[in-house]
């Protein structure tokens, strides 16, 4: 028998539904979207895609991304120091998959209200230093079971420690008001968490692999790929800044979990649609301006592309907002990396990925 360590069922049980999700949205941008305007054309109808207000919002635009381009070097890399200085000073917030933990199943009298049960652990589940560890609390069962996962103390291996976390544990179930009882528990251990931390970081490393050489392949030039590939890693090192410069101080959790690692792999993807969208532009702009200098015709399809990059990116971020406001505390640390991931993957494609394919190329040149 087979043994699949978990993680990787979590991630092969992800990818169907990526994979459905990919496929109708093809089938909707080509086929229903086409219908549509068909259907509108043939009513004699007039097909606008633009208001007023955004008609010509981004037609005389010309930044200079390219001759600003160290300066965009300087800022990412002022913000990955501070990010490798926090990883180095105060880590980053795993989460019970990577740490290993506690899990109690309880009952209560009436039905549960997760929120506040996860409010309640999590102000007296409190370290040493006064960060919160709050805990995972999931509906178990009939609405009135819960299922508590902390790790609260796991590092703590002195006697009565168990105690200590069934203390704790009462004294926040207590203050929640109603009547319950602690069925049973059980322990995570941590060789679980340490297989989910290798997973995770293979999982990671051959997606940027496999999309470097598909990079590759697609513009027949290596300054393409090593672009990209530049790019998305200044995108997980700013997201993992981020989770690590800003937790225990933002007022929802940034625990490194499960959940995250599919969000960076989420970023990895929707960073590459972008590049791989401006590399398009770049690449039909030197096919038609042969005789205009290289980084000209560069930055002019940088400029060209700005109206789908922002539009496309501002419409993603704000339906996270709206998940991140309204979705749940659960979920809020996920699409918090995610609409992190949005901002940063959209700057990296313009300021980061192209400015380095440029300063490959040139090179190049020098050298022959």
């Amino acid at each position: 028998m087979v043994l699949i360590p978990r993680s990787l069922k979590y991630l092969i049980a992800l990818i169907p539904s990526l994979i459905i999700g990919i496929l109708t949205s093809l089938f909707s941008a080509i086929f229903i979207t086409r219908l549509i305007f068909e259907w509108q054309l043939n009513k004699n109808g007039t097909l606008k895609f633009a208001s007023k207000f955004s008609e010509g919002a981004f037609k005389n635009i010309n930044i200079g991304f390219i001759n600003k381009r160290k300066l965009y070097y300087t800022i990412s890399s002022v913000v990955i120091l501070i990010g490798i200085a926090s990883f180095a000073v105060r880590g980053l917030n795993y989460g019970v998959d990577f740490t290993g933990g506690r899990s109690y199943l309880v009952r209560f009298d009436s039905p549960a209200q997760l929120d506040q049960v996860r409010e309640k652990l999590g102000n007296v589940f409190v370290d040493e230093s006064g960060l919160k560890q709050v805990p995972e609390v999931k509906t178990f069962g009939s609405s009135n079971q819960v299922k508590i996962t902390t790790k609260y103390l796991i590092g703590d291996a002195s006697d009565g420690v168990e105690e200590k976390v069934e203390a704790k544990l009462n004294e926040g179930l207590t203050s929640v008001g109603d009547s319950y009882e602690v069925m049973s528990s059980q322990k995570v251990e941590a060789t679980i968490a340490d297989d989910i931390k290798q997973s995770a970081i293979w999982a990671v490393l051959f997606a940027l692999v496999v999309i470097f050489f598909y990079i590759v392949l697609r513009f027949q030039k290596w300054q393409f790929g090593l672009g990209a590939l530049a790019a998305m890693f200044h995108d997980v090192l700013i997201v993992l800044a981020i989770f690590s410069i800003f937790y225990g101080i933002l007022p929802f959790s940034l625990e490194i979990d499960q959940a995250f690692i599919a969000a960076i792999l989420t970023v990895v993807g929707y960073s590459i649609n972008d590049t791989v969208v401006v590399f398009d532009r770049i690449r039909e702009f030197l096919g038609l301006h042969k005789k205009k200098q290289y980084q000209d015709v560069v930055n002019d399809a940088l400029n060209s592309t700005l109206s789908r990059t922002i539009n496309t990116s501002l419409s993603t971020f704000v339906v996270l907002l709206m998940i991140f406001l309204f979705g749940g505390e659960v979920i809020r640390g996920f699409v918090f990396a995610l609409m992190v991931g949005v901002v940063v993957g959209t700057y990296s494609s313009l300021c980061v990925a192209t400015p380095i394919v440029v300063d490959l190329v040139k090179r190049q040149v020098s050298k022959k």
